[in-house]
């Protein structure tokens, strides 16, 4: 009780819409921005105590704060004092997306079909890692240009953007041609298939590693509704992960 006590002083200042069980995850997080964070995401978005452990184990709040590299202490802040607020595509990009819930091992071979097929199996989990807002519109969803018919791989719809958001799964590192691709399934949306009252479309291209480099200068020109962002099978590791956010924000500070 001593640890609960410790993290929540003034018991008025409990959420009624949390459970016991809720509190018992969050009091032991020894960071009050962090704690902060996972309890306003906890009521803003309807975590059940089981999705509130998952985003725990995944480090949500760090992967948040990695996902433009451009950490600074009013973004800790904001993220403690309001939680996950969406205004702009950048604010749906999380660094890495974490597909644990799969069960793959990081060695196994395996096709950019088969990771789609056992995302779409799992996508309630797939939702979840996504983050607020999402529907699914469908997978492999046919552009013809030309006579030529190309396939976005996954589709979505995020009501707080109200954009459609296109995602497009590569096994392997980021190839200047996959952003030029994205661009392309970008200005098709736009122009056939928004309705007036939609935002612009986003593209995320998820792939096993991504070049800085190679993405400031391949981005030059294009959209700036296209991000691209690596995925793990696996959990990361959380002292990396909080050491990586430590670092940027140290340096932003010098």
């Amino acid at each position: 009780m001593r640890v609960f006590y410790k993290a929540y002083p003034r018991l008025e200042e409990l959420n009624d819409k949390l459970s016991w069980s809720h509190y018992l995850e969050l009091m032991i997080i020894q960071d009050k921005d962090k704690r902060n964070f996972y309890e306003k995401e906890c009521i803003n978005s309807n975590w059940s105590v089981r999705e509130l452990r998952r985003q725990l184990d995944t480090s949500l709040f760090e992967r948040l704060l990695l996902s433009d590299g451009k950490i600074n202490k009013e973004k800790v802040l904001e993220l403690s004092k309001e939680g996950q607020i969406i205004s702009k595509p950048s604010d749906i990009i999380k660094q890495p997306y974490v597909f644990e819930f799969l069960g793959i091992k990081e060695s196994k071979p395996f096709l950019e079909k088969d990771l789609e097929y056992k995302l779409i199996k799992h996508i309630e989990a797939f939702l979840l890692e996504l983050g607020k807002g999402y529907m699914f519109v469908g997978s492999q969803q046919r552009i013809t240009l030309n006579n030529t018919d190309y396939y976005v791989d996954m589709v979505f719809y995020n009501k707080y953007l109200k954009s459609y958001v296109l995602i497009d799964l590569k096994m392997n590192g980021l190839k200047a041609e996959n952003l030029g691709q994205m661009n392309m399934y970008l200005n098709y949306y736009e122009k056939d298939v928004n309705d007036e009252n939609d935002g612009k479309p986003v593209g995320i291209i998820l792939c096993a590693d991504k070049d800085k480099v190679l993405l400031e200068y391949a981005l030059g020109g294009l959209s700036s509704n296209i991000f691209a962002s690596t995925y793990t099978y696996y959990i990361p590791d959380k002292e990396q992960l909080i050491s990586e956010v430590e670092k940027v924000l140290n340096n932003n500070n010098k």
